[in-house]
């Protein structure tokens, strides 16, 4: 199965997309857009482009597990998201991804701005395989 990974971001939001097999995640695009109206029709155009039959989008939960303002925001994008594309849309627990994704730069030695170019592409690629990975 085909899906997409988002990784909601205040001013960037990581792209990534997984193979038709449905087993390994990779990194598609960074959207730079504050304007949530403008983000949306970015996501959905790269929705269009990769045809995903789901779509998994990063809930940025507190370390506790309980929901802040942020997790609340993303859940509502996420129902946007849903309803103007007319695909399933999985809210994915993201909590240290983006931790995570900068380990895994840290290994490739990829530093600046190059890794803040990659980094919430990276992060949507860990969402993603996790969701992979869970199912």
């Amino acid at each position: 199965m085909k899906m997409m990974g988002v990784d909601l971001g205040l001013a960037r939001t990581g792209i990534s997309q997984c193979d038709v097999m449905g087993m390994l995640a990779s990194p598609n695009r960074v959207i730079h857009q504050k304007n949530e109206e403008k983000l949306i029709e970015e996501i959905l155009q790269c929705v269009s482009e990769i045809k995903p039959e789901r779509i998994v989008v990063g809930l940025p939960l507190n370390m506790d597990g309980s929901k802040g303002e942020r997790a609340t925001e993303c859940e509502r994008i996420g129902k946007i998201i849903e309803e103007k594309s007319e695909i399933p849309v999985v809210m994915w627990d993201e909590r240290c991804t983006t931790v995570m994704s900068h380990q895994a730069l840290n290994v490739t030695n990829t530093r600046g701005k190059k890794r803040k170019a990659v980094v919430d592409a990276v992060a949507a690629v860990m969402i993603l395989q996790s969701y992979i990975d869970s199912i």
